[in-house]
């Protein structure tokens, strides 16, 4: 039920990808292969999938076909603790934002383990600078969730995001918000920062070796961490399944301004009618919800690969410990004392 539409969301975020960057360089795009070319990406992988597969005989096979695998693998298992609606997950769990480092921390290990197991310059090269870049940035990813959690006071996501009832994170730490994208760019190879598969010095990166179905294992994989990371900084920063504007704040604003009266809107309150239908309907209005706020993070992640050019890969390490570190580590010092002086601790905190 989740890694299917994942995997399709995956094709469409492609198709996206390609007719997005098109019309900014002002080209069509894909325009032949269904309408509006929407059926591009189903003809890719069919293509792929149909190639003979030709592998380097020098290689450690086993460890080069199960880099891609794992790769793809833990890249789908962070889908299992999103919410996407009130109660709607699979694993509600405590843990989840823990969980969720801790898988996407494991895909490093697949892109190390397929790098130097195909026995290439280019591939290996592509796996030590993609292992540093995403331990490098890993620990800005998780310092800035280290602050929303001291906001929230729970590792639970479904908490997080019904602690933004009142205001979404984006607005009250938007450079915290602004440092987690970054990072969030960073993390998924993408550019500018996509150092580990630089066509012009690496000819394709970690992958170079790979063909057929084992590339689409990992070009699935990476889309995929994309939709994820999207999702996740929706939850996290703006609101996640909440709507900007609910029936509760539609009631109060017709009762502010006297289009409704006061019997009406005590009824409301007091009396608010239970049916089946309005729950359905409730829950997929907050789906789309989430789809929408993943979609303009997703086109941001798009805009950003088609404006900005590749850096090199010192200025990347060293953007990342020299700028980004301190500005979180400042970050983590002001936002708990302004907190504690507030009196803003989350009532979690006063459980434990």
């Amino acid at each position: 039920m989740i890694t299917v539409p994942a995997l399709l969301s995956v094709a469409f975020v492609t198709i996206a990808e390609r007719k997005t960057m098109a019309s900014m360089q002002r080209r069509l795009g894909p325009n032949i292969v269904g309408y509006w070319g929407i059926l591009q990406a189903f003809a890719d992988a069919l293509k792929l999938l149909l190639k003979e597969y030709v592998g380097p005989t020098q290689a450690n096979l086993i460890l080069f076909f199960t880099g891609p695998i794992l790769t793809l693998i833990f890249s789908l298992l962070g889908y299992a603790t999103i919410p996407y609606g009130p109660g709607l997950s699979i694993a509600d769990l405590g843990l989840g934002v823990l969980y969720m480092l801790a898988v996407s921390s494991l895909s490093a290990y697949g892109i190390l383990l397929a790098g130097w197991s195909a026995n290439s310059k280019y591939a290996f090269l592509g796996s030590l600078r993609s292992t540093a870049q995403l331990i490098s940035y890993e620990l800005i990813l998780s310092s800035a969730i280290l602050i929303v959690i001291l906001l929230t006071g729970s590792l639970n996501l479904t908490i997080n995001v019904e602690a933004q009832k009142a205001v979404f994170f984006a607005l009250p730490v938007l450079p915290l918000f602004i440092i987690f994208f970054i990072g969030c760019i960073a993390e998924t190879n993408r550019a500018p920062f996509d150092l580990a598969e630089a066509e012009s010095e690496l000819v394709s990166g970690f992958m170079t070796e790979h063909s057929a179905v084992i590339f689409v294992f990992f070009f699935l994989a990476e889309y995929a961490s994309i939709v994820l990371i999207c999702i996740l900084t929706t939850l996290l920063f703006l609101g996640g399944y909440l709507r900007i504007f609910s029936l509760d704040n539609i009631t109060e604003i017709l009762f502010f301004f006297n289009i409704i009266n006061v019997n009406e809107y005590f009824n409301y309150w007091t009396e608010p009618e239970i049916n089946p239908l309005n729950i359905f309907f409730s829950g997929l209005i907050s789906s789309l919800s989430l789809g929408i706020k993943s979609c303009l993070m997703i086109f941001v992640f798009i805009l950003t690969r088609a404006c900005y050019p590749r850096i090199r890969f010192d200025q990347l390490m060293s953007y990342c410990w020299t700028i980004l570190l301190p500005v979180i580590i400042a970050h983590i010092i002001l936002i708990p004392c302004l907190v504690y002086s507030l009196s803003l601790i989350p009532t979690n905190f006063y459980l434990l």
